[in-house]
């Protein structure tokens, strides 16, 4: 049986619960799981490697049918295995491994959002967008992640939850200090 995630802080933007957890993405139970993906939807390392993993190649295989997906736009695939109905797969580079900046972070995030609220969910699981081989720095994705957030919401279908999901508690603490900016 899996550990329920770690809550480190909620907030509510624009009538959407934005939570914070420490936890594994792909044990989680929600409508839809964001991979933070590059354009050609290849599926290797990091998040889409452990979606990947957990949820089966048929995930990567649905994928790449879509390939190339430019920076800015999300498509959505079933989940495989996984708990979650769908996986949103929003680049955030254009080839894997590939540094990128901060502009990226919030298309790509924005992307994911208008996606899961196109798709009709009420709960979506986010995980530090670029924070990975991306390079980005803690602070400033979480910044751009929820300046999108924020952003996307103002259309916000029927989303009800948005999670956060931090892989330690620094980018954890780094998600809570954004969102207490904007919740300000």
């Amino acid at each position: 049986m899996p550990l329920p995630p770690e809550e480190l802080c909620s907030f509510t933007i624009r009538g959407v619960e934005v939570k914070v957890v420490l936890s594994d993405i792909t044990k989680l139970e929600v409508d839809a799981i964001v991979n933070p993906a590059n354009s050609l939807m290849i599926m290797g390392g990091g998040v889409a490697g452990a979606i990947k993993r957990a949820g089966g190649s048929e995930i990567e295989e649905e994928a790449r049918r879509y390939a190339p997906v430019p920076v800015g736009r999300a498509i959505a695939t079933s989940a495989g295995k996984l708990r979650a109905k769908y996986v949103i797969h929003a680049p955030t580079m254009e080839r894997p491994a590939q540094r990128i900046g901060r502009e990226n972070v919030y298309l790509a995030t924005k992307a994911a959002l208008e996606k899961a609220i196109e798709l009709g969910v009420e709960s979506v699981a986010i995980p530090g967008m670029g924070t990975g081989v991306g390079g980005v720095p803690y602070d400033v994705a979480a910044t751009e992640m929820i300046k999108a957030i924020s952003e996307a919401l103002a259309h916000r279908g029927k989303l009800r939850k948005v999670m956060l999901v931090a892989i330690d508690t620094e980018l954890a603490q780094a998600f809570c200090r954004a969102l207490e900016h904007v919740a300000r």
